[in-house]
């Protein structure tokens, strides 16, 4: 089974920027969907972003228009890009991949450790 490596969060202020990486450990060109997700403590892991395998992508409303995700197949790697980051995006993100199933229920046979994320002044 394909395990996901997360990295890329950090400290970063209002309105300010953040890539996220996902290292695959094997091919992600068959997995339908790449998805990130986030999780606050105490709160349900959320949806954040999907990139599907047919070049599409698809964003929770709260993030539209300010997170932009993509995949590299070719190097087994997925990314979110963020921008003007608000203190509500605090969360440990985390990526995972799957089929319509996995996806709809967000019910992976593991998860990464996830990157921090901390929006603040």
């Amino acid at each position: 089974q394909v395990q996901f490596v997360e990295s890329g969060g950090g400290l970063v202020q209002p309105g300010g920027s953040l890539r996220l990486s996902c290292l695959a450990s094997g091919g992600i060109e068959d997995i339908w969907a790449m998805g990130w997700y986030r999780q606050i403590p105490g709160n349900q892991r959320e949806t954040v972003a999907l990139s599907f395998r047919d070049g599409t992508t698809k964003y929770d409303d709260f993030v539209k228009g300010r997170f932009t995700a993509s995949r590299d197949n070719a190097n087994n790697a997925v990314y979110l890009d963020m921008n003007n980051l608000k203190p509500d995006d605090t969360a440990v993100y985390y990526c995972n991949g799957g089929g319509p199933s996995n996806i709809a229920t967000k019910s992976f046979a593991s998860w990464g450790q996830g990157t921090q994320v901390t929006v603040s002044s």
